[in-house]
């Protein structure tokens, strides 16, 4: 069909002021392209719209008149576009890639998703785990939207926003004999075995816990998988560190495990969400972020035990 919104819009205005001249002023356009758009619709669909009466103005014909109503209709339609944009535009919709720190994840991610998909039943979500390197490796190439990670490693091209603060502990069998201390110093478990995180980058801050204070940890088993670790030491192999405090106390394989506090002037790792900077926010990756930030805090952290006083 070779007609236009505009034409119509046009036409509507000579048609309900009877005036090409006050149809001009009414959509601002000049006179010969109100004239214009009238003779084109007049042609395209064959039809006499008005009757032309050269001192008084114009008039409808009959069929100008029905024409009017489906004219009217038919643009009240396509305003109703900008509606149906606006609310597909800002619809908390679609696909969000999330990304999550390993050692957090079970604690974290499970709750965390089943409440925000409560409140928003039409994204669909997808999570990565992973260690911190890769996590931001997998923003750099904008793989995922959204990562939840600690900020020590975080670079110039990652906005990172902090939520919690999660200082680092030692990790103890029950029947170690310095399991029941409130607080611990690594001189005082200097030549014991320990058990170390192995996961990129993490492994280089636990590593420089030990520098700090001069010392060289005796390294006794290792491994990349936090669960391993706590089964490690829960089975008498040894000490850890770690900063994430699961509500379960016990390994998995079955044998309980002690918390104590790491004595001395060490920041707390921040938790946060890290984005890629410039890229454009989805509406569902900006539901999720604020989700987060009323979901977590230092004193609001799902699945982590709280220390006990």
């Amino acid at each position: 069909m070779r007609f236009t919104l505009r034409q119509l819009a046009y036409f509507v205005a000579a048609g309900e002021t009877g005036s090409v001249t006050l149809a001009s002023e009414r959509v601002s356009i000049s006179q010969p392209s109100i004239s214009a758009a009238i003779s084109q619709l007049e042609a395209e669909f064959g039809l006499q719209l008005f009757i032309r009466h050269h001192a008084q103005g114009l008039s409808l014909t009959p069929a100008g008149q029905r024409f009017l109503q489906a004219a009217k209709a038919l643009l009240q339609q396509a305003d109703s576009l900008h509606d149906v944009a606006h609310e597909v535009a800002s619809a908390v919709a679609g696909p969000l890639q999330i990304g999550s720190f390993r050692t957090l994840s079970p604690l974290l991610i499970p709750g965390l998703c089943s409440g925000f998909l409560e409140l928003y039943p039409r994204v669909r979500l997808n999570v990565t785990e992973g260690d911190e390197a890769s996590l931001l490796a997998n923003l750099r190439r904008a793989e995922i939207n959204l990562a939840l990670t600690y900020s020590i490693h975080v670079t110039n091209e990652i906005d990172f926003e902090p939520l919690a603060q999660l200082p680092t502990y030692i990790l103890l069998a029950t029947d170690h004999p310095l399991a029941g201390r409130r607080f611990l110093s690594l001189q005082e478990l200097a030549d014991e075995p320990f058990i170390l995180l192995n996961m990129p980058l993490s492994q280089d801050y636990f590593r420089s816990l030990f520098t700090r204070e001069g010392l060289t940890p005796n390294v006794v088993a290792q491994s990349d998988l936090p669960e391993t670790v706590r089964s490690y030491v829960a089975s008498g192999f040894g000490f850890s560190l770690m900063t994430s405090r699961p509500l379960n106390k016990s390994a998995l394989n079955g044998l309980p495990l002690a918390y104590v506090r790491l004595k001395g002037d060490n920041a707390p790792m921040t938790l946060g969400m890290a984005t890629l900077k410039g890229l454009k926010k989805t509406s569902a990756t900006l539901a999720f972020e604020q989700y987060c930030r009323e979901a977590i805090s230092t004193d609001k952290l799902p699945g982590v035990a709280p220390w006990e006083d």
